[in-house]
């Protein structure tokens, strides 16, 4: 039987980043630097040698020359490593161009209605594509649909609403898409409404509660589609107390859901999934100002030969124009053309409409932000920022002492998954809980790391494998993965992360008492006292509880000790001295003072 003090066949990978921990180098200075600062600048204002910033830049993961900009967080990170506390300095008049160019006052009295984005999820074969061709077909104009390019990842549909007058609707095309996976990740943050779509001959399935998973944790409502109820045998109602199961509770059941039957293939009930998907819409009161810059996200890129970089971006506010300049991550460019869903060109696009762009400086990431900016100028300065790499684990409710540890569980077959999630269950504490964002059988897939990188969540896996090209992902987003074939040591590692998240116990440390014999000089809020120290000791720099009468009365801090016409540093029990105090309470003779330290103590779940 193997022992307990040693770890047998157990694989980990964590690729967070870890941050040294600064090392004590004399008096800490603090210093001002604005919210984007050069490097050399920054080196300028610690006085020191640039190489030695630029050195402690690329122990935090940040590849910057002495021209290049950094963030004022990643310049904190780095004062924290060369003993300098950096504080973001007042913009007033010199106020950042960068910032200038992206911040955009709000004029709500122009904003407008926009239609609303939907992304239609759900488990493999219950009806994802036929639904989305299905609604393509009847909702576009012959003439238009043949045009529709799959690539394009979205389109438009025009439905008819009130008074005859049509409205659209964009969707999210991810089945088929090579970010299909990706898009399931972050679907769910770039969309206003998600169709759940759960095959009423088949279930709630593992990626039924996926697709759930992903529409809860960005707060999106949800539309749920009972398809093929034209097949024989089938039972709604069976469908949806299983979807009740997972907090999905059906309006005739008295919950808040809307269901709709329907039957992709055949379109019954498509029309009215329509309908109920511009109600929802209309509660949430979808909003755009059309004179505000666009922004956006880009849903797929790729390089075209001929075009060059290529970005299908999805336009959350404002106005996209035809040679507008935009960034887009860490690459940036002036539009050259722009082509909606149908390949057509245009030269304006407005907020929830999917357009394809060129003229890009190289190929952008999925999911990346989008903004429109003023200059080519503007967009380099913003591209040359560099900023460390920061992976925080684990969520902290700020609302409350409680903090929340995310988690993605992974197990090689069900029974693995209950006895481990049993055991979670008997370690949380008051102080802090596990929070299974998702679970689930089988290997790690792309999906599981873009769930845990949208939701700071670590991947926890038992007995399961993971593939190369997954791994490698895993490592680019910077997703914490600990693999293991041994139940016990899985927990004890929880354990260890758990306890990360507890804040330290602050104990207050009595120093010394001292009674206050004769007052000196008073002025404003500094004091020259005479004392004798009762017991203990004190120093300088002490904080001390002011007593009168057996009762505190106010706080205050020793500045200077005095024996003998000399200042010291400390006094000792059963001496007289004088000590300076600063203090917004006036002491008087025969007042106790009671100088005390603050120390933190490591916490532990038992503790």
């Amino acid at each position: 039987m193997p022992s307990k003090n040693k770890r047998f066949n157990q694989k980990k990978v964590y690729v967070a980043p870890v941050k040294p921990e600064p090392q004590p180098l004399g008096e800490r200075k603090t210093i001002e630097v604005p919210s984007i600062v050069s490097v050399i600048d920054l080196a300028d204002i610690m006085k020191l040698p640039v190489t030695k910033v630029i050195a402690t830049l690329m122990k935090n993961g940040v590849i910057a020359n002495i021209n290049e900009t950094i963030d004022v967080e990643t310049a904190m990170i780095i004062g924290d490593e060369l003993n300098f506390e950096v504080i973001e300095k007042e913009e007033t008049e010199e106020k950042s161009n960068i910032a200038k160019e992206v911040e955009i006052e709000e004029d709500l009295s122009k904003r407008i209605s926009r239609p609303p984005v939907v992304t239609i999820m759900g488990h493999v074969d219950h009806g994802k594509t036929t639904l989305l061709d299905t609604i393509r077909k009847t909702s576009v104009a012959a003439s238009e649909s043949g045009g529709i390019t799959q690539h394009i990842g979205a389109y438009q549909v025009s439905v008819p609403g009130e008074n005859k007058k049509h409205r659209l609707i964009t969707f999210l095309d991810t089945p088929g898409h090579e970010a299909f996976s990706a898009m399931r990740a972050h679907g769910a943050q770039i969309t206003d409404i998600v169709v759940l779509v759960v095959a009423v001959n088949d279930g709630v399935k593992p990626q039924t509660v996926e697709a759930i998973n992903h529409a809860k944790l960005a707060n999106v409502p949800i539309i749920v589609a009972l398809n093929k109820i034209d097949v024989p045998d089938t039972d709604p109602e069976r469908v949806k107390k299983e979807l009740s199961e997972r907090d999905l509770l059906s309006e005739d059941w008295g919950g808040k859901v809307i269901m709709v039957p329907i039957s992709a293939k055949k379109g019954q009930g498509v029309d009215h999934l329509l309908e109920m998907i511009l109600l929802v819409a209309d509660m949430k009161n979808l909003k755009t100002n059309p004179d505000k810059k666009a922004t956006g996200v880009v849903i797929e890129s790729h390089k075209q030969m001929g075009a060059g970089p290529l970005a299908t971006m999805l336009i959350n506010d404002g106005t996209l124009n035809q040679s507008d300049t935009v960034v887009i991550g860490n690459t940036y460019g002036k539009i050259r053309f722009m082509e909606d869903f149908r390949g057509k060109r245009i030269k304006t696009a407005t907020a929830s409409t999917p357009v394809r762009i060129a003229g890009l400086s190289d190929v952008p990431n999925f999911g990346e932000l989008v903004v429109s900016v003023d200059s080519e100028k503007v967009a380099r300065q913003m591209t040359q920022v560099k900023s460390a790499v920061r992976n925080p684990i684990g969520h902290i409710d700020v609302d409350s002492k409680e903090k929340n540890l995310n988690i993605i569980l992974k197990t090689d077959v069900q029974g693995s998954l209950e006895a481990i999630k049993a055991s979670i269950d008997q370690i949380n504490t008051s102080d802090v809980k596990t929070n299974i964002i998702n679970e689930g059988v089988g290997d790690i897939t792309e999906s599981d790391i873009n769930l845990a990188e949208t939701s700071k969540s670590m991947l926890i896996a038992f007995r399961t494998s993971i593939k190369p090209q997954v791994r490698q992902l895993a490592e680019r987003k910077h997703v914490k993965i600990s693999i293991y074939e041994i139940i016990y040591q899985l927990l004890d590692d929880l354990r260890a992360s758990m306890t990360d998240l507890l804040e330290p116990e602050r104990i207050e440390v009595e120093l010394g008492v001292t009674k206050v014999l004769k007052i000196f000089l008073t002025q404003k809020s500094e004091q020259i006292i005479g004392v004798r120290v009762e017991s203990g000791k004190l120093a300088i720099g002490n904080e001390i509880r002011i007593k009168r009468n057996d009762e505190q009365i106010g706080t205050a801090k020793i500045t200077t000790l005095r024996r003998e016409q000399s200042e010291v540093e400390t006094i000792l029990a059963g001496i007289e001295c004088g000590m300076g105090i600063k203090s917004s309470t006036k002491v008087e003779e025969g007042d106790v003072l009671e100088a005390y330290q603050v120390e933190e103590r490591i916490r532990t779940l038992e503790g």
